[in-house]
């Protein structure tokens, strides 16, 4: 695993051992950052599911000017100090150690982009879109993007799903704020 773009394009990230843990693939990320591409710089990131934050860490290597990264798994948040440690962007970082539900509900501000990567096993997506809308932690041209092994089917009041896209297993799914 590694960082592709940016600054600190080609730096080696810290990795998981263990069948639990499955970081996004280099070829779906870089899919993802292309579509995402001038929505980087200078944004305001959540990467709620942060593993070893490779989604949070690709955008600050992209511009991102800062990231919050939350794991409830305090092994995660182990790996993903280590990588912060290795790109030197600890001062841009909040990092916090909570379910995804009292990470929402707690937050202070609105985000660019929410990353939302959840264990594919786990139904964690759509209660955390629920909140986001309520919550209205999206700003005005903000996204938030859904991985997961399968389509999207339904909708999130206050959301509207504009995109969606296939990379092998891994579908990605792009929300925006709906046009009340």
């Amino acid at each position: 695993m590694r960082i592709i773009g940016g600054r600190h394009r080609g730096r080696k990230l810290a990795d998981f051992k263990g069948s639990e843990i499955r970081p996004t693939a280099d070829r779906v990320k870089e899919s993802l950052f292309n579509i995402l591409s001038v929505r980087v710089v200078g944004a305001s990131v959540l990467d709620l599911f942060c593993g070893s934050g490779n989604l949070g860490l690709e955008s600050l290597s992209r511009g991102a000017a800062r990231a919050h990264f939350n794991d409830l798994s305090k092994d995660s948040l182990a790996v993903l100090k280590k990588n912060l440690a290795a790109v030197g962007e600890q001062d841009k970082c909040r990092i916090t150690n909570l379910d995804y539900l009292a990470c929402l509900s707690g937050a202070g501000e609105r985000y660019d982009l929410i990353f939302i990567d959840p264990p594919y096993a786990k139904e964690y997506g759509a209660p955390a879109l629920e909140i986001i809308a309520k919550r209205n932690l999206l700003t005005e041209d903000g996204v938030a993007i859904y991985e997961r092994d399968r389509s999207f089917e339904g909708e999130t009041e206050g959301l509207e799903k504009f995109d969606e896209r296939k990379y092998g297993k891994t579908y990605l799914t792009f929300f925006r704020r709906s046009e009340q």
